[in-house]
């Protein structure tokens, strides 16, 4: 490491201002985002939840659908139920695939959630839109990409859509703005931990 004097960290802090001032000043464009959380580490709804909370502070109307939970209560829903001029939190599905066991069922249900979600997309009353776990059911087949590609693509243009779960589809993650990949280092489930209050739900 290389050592330092007051005077050489502050005028190197201060070059780094510069160029950061510099770089932020060409920033100048606002739209409404795609943001696509994907990959095989935890997180990805805990993000997207996140984001919402931040919108919720800044006065914003959020719509979330969850395709794949609402089995289990959630601390999320217990949050949100206070904000209820906010936030509209719709847990719409059964658990996962191998829970229900029903094809037929699954694809219904996701059908339905999915409804709610262009629903809140079409209503200008809504800044963001959460489809949380929609991965999952694009990578089962129980909606057909295309229809959400198309949904996605002619909403408002300040409006943020946020789309959560494994297995993003590559043509979603191209029409996304932002797209974020959870990689798994560690978790302690594979050391017989159970999910926890708090952590996962």
């Amino acid at each position: 490491m290389i050592e330092r004097t007051p005077e050489q960290h502050a005028e190197k802090m201060k070059k780094k201002q510069a160029a950061h001032d510099k770089i932020m000043a060409t920033k100048t464009q606002e739209k409404g985002l795609l943001i696509v959380h994907t990959g095989k580490g935890k997180g990805k709804t805990t993000a997207a939840l996140g984001m919402v909370v931040r919108a919720i502070g800044h006065g914003k109307k959020v719509g979330v659908v969850q395709f794949v939970k609402g089995a289990m209560s959630s601390g999320e829903k217990a949050v949100f139920d206070a904000f209820p001029g906010n936030v509209e939190f719709k847990p719409m599905g059964e658990g996962f695939t191998w829970n229900t066991q029903d094809r037929t069922r699954d694809i219904a249900l996701a059908r339905e959630a999915w409804d709610e979600v262009k629903r809140m997309i079409a209503d200008p009353a809504y800044d963001m839109v959460l489809a949380d776990e929609l991965n999952i059911v694009l990578r089962y087949d129980y909606l057909p990409v295309e229809e959400v590609l198309e949904a996605v693509t002619a909403r408002s243009a300040m409006k943020h859509v946020l789309i959560t779960g494994r297995n993003g589809p590559d043509a979603l993650i191209e029409a996304a703005d932002l797209v974020t990949e959870m990689t798994l280092v560690k978790h302690p489930f594979r050391s017989g931990v159970k999910a926890q209050a708090g952590i996962e739900f």
